[in-house]
């Protein structure tokens, strides 16, 4: 809400009475296009490098990555003691929860990383914008 009343505000400011109405239902559709927009784009995001950051992951654990099986919560003594370079069956479905887990929030922090680089950018470019006088 501290975000949203300022920027209608501003955006909404120099229009006269009369083109209100109008201004505010082109700002409104805008801003949920611009979300519905970004939701898409972030969900896309995070349904594609999952399987990316999983298949990753199963590389690493069956080269005998130690780092790796304690990121996604293996035992380390379990893991060092059973490593044979292939993994059976049921160890497989053991560690499968864990490892689409850490896939998962590998896939969340890029989702992140892109939110938070998009907010930086619009924190630069805001420094661009400039009054509009004699708007209709």
């Amino acid at each position: 809400m501290l975000c949203l009343l300022p920027t209608t505000s501003l955006a909404l400011s120099s229009f006269k009475a009369a083109a209100v109405p109008n201004a505010s239902g082109l700002f409104n559709l805008m801003r949920n296009l611009g979300g519905a927009i970004a939701l898409a784009a972030i969900d896309t995001l995070i349904a594609n490098r999952t399987p990316i950051y999983v298949d990753a992951i199963v590389s690493r654990l069956q080269a005998g990555d130690v780092e790796t099986a304690r990121f996604i919560g293996v035992p380390i003594e379990e893991f060092i003691a059973g490593y044979s370079g292939t993994i059976d069956d049921t160890t497989r479905d053991a560690i499968a929860p864990l490892i689409k887990h850490a896939g998962l929030t590998a896939s969340l922090n890029d989702a992140w990383l892109l939110i938070g680089g998009f907010v930086l950018l619009s924190l630069v470019l805001v420094m661009l914008l400039r009054p509009v006088i004699g708007r209709t």
